[in-house]
């Protein structure tokens, strides 16, 4: 496994991260495809073996049974301070007034509910999970800085949104003197490279830790077209809304990737996220694991070296497209 700083921070991390969205009470939530604490936690251990020192969930993760399990398997396989856990906070935990959002009143109260689901006192890295439009992001980066400097979190990062929006963030944390935001987790792979034309590039300027999200386009990218049709994009009706307005540009894409694959002699998957760690600014894309392939396609992506050729039939079918995952 390779490590790499986070950003600017002196963090050092895995070149892969393991996603825990996978993980939960089945039916604890819209996702019924999770696998249950039995099922979950040999890939937790198969992380840590592999030399992933990375893991990320979010609050919301069938109702917070993600953060349960991924909190206990972490305390039992691993040393604290050798791990980097990540969580989120942003959407509804609860009906009625309050119940969601980047207030205040909801950040401060659910960074406590999340480390006592973590089973820990403290996360390496806390994310908005998406912007709050209904509150002040003065309101929400102050009480964000006031979490890191309660020993709450190490690091603050966010995710999916317009590029003049996160620049707007790190302006405003610089002008108030407040924690800034280090990372940016974000929707990117073959199939959607949207975030090329304004978010990668402001990342690369300010030393942002890239983690894109859905490197695989929900495994669009690992399997043959044909062969789409799986319990999870059946169930799952926010994916559904991602990849849409290019279908016939990404059979063509889908289909590059097979073939690059079949010059390697390695799995689909294998090659799309080569693609994706490739990028100087990405980090470390997250990655999600149900079978325990998954994870060391992964972990073999990293060292995968595409060359000119390979890139140059990858990337050439795409079309751009609407902006999605935010």
């Amino acid at each position: 496994m390779e490590y790499v700083k986070f950003g600017n921070t002196g963090m050092d991390v895995s070149r892969v991260c393991l996603g825990a969205m996978s993980y939960g009470v089945p039916d604890r939530g819209p996702h019924p495809w999770t696998l249950p604490e039995d099922e979950a936690r040999p890939f937790v251990r198969q992380a840590l073996d592999l030399g992933i020192n990375f893991f990320d969930t979010a609050n919301v993760y069938s109702d917070g049974t993600s953060e349960e399990i991924l909190g206990r398997a972490l305390k039992d396989m691993a040393r604290r301070d050798e791990i980097v856990l990540a969580t989120k906070v942003h959407g509804v935990r609860r009906p009625g007034p309050n119940g969601g959002g980047l207030s205040r009143k909801h950040i401060l109260s659910e960074i406590d509910a999340s480390l006592k689901r973590l089973g820990t006192d403290y996360v390496d890295l806390y994310q908005i999970h998406r912007l709050d439009p209904a509150t002040p992001i003065e309101e929400t980066l102050e009480a964000l800085h006031d979490v890191v400097k309660a020993g709450k979190a190490r690091y603050i990062g966010a995710s999916s949104m317009f590029a003049w929006q996160f620049a707007q963030t790190l302006y405003l944390a610089d002008l108030h003197g407040w924690t800034r935001f280090v990372s940016m987790q974000n929707h990117y792979n073959l199939l959607y490279r949207e975030e090329e034309r304004e978010m990668l590039p402001l990342c690369a300027d300010q030393g942002i830790a890239v983690i894109p999200w859905s490197p695989l386009a929900r495994g669009r990218l690992a399997r043959p077209q044909q062969q789409d049709d799986t319990a999870r994009t059946r169930g799952d009706e926010f994916g559904r809304t991602l990849y849409q307005g290019a279908e016939e540009a990404d059979r063509r894409i889908v289909d590059a990737v097979g073939e690059v694959a079949g010059k390697h002699g390695v799995p689909r998957a294998q090659v799309a996220l080569a693609w994706v760690a490739a990028n100087p600014v990405v980090t470390a894309p997250i990655v999600g694991a149900t079978k325990p392939h998954h994870l060391t396609d992964a972990v073999a992506a990293v060292s995968l070296a595409l060359d000119d050729q390979d890139v140059r039939l990858l990337e050439s079918h795409y079309l751009p497209r609407a902006v999605a995952g935010f």
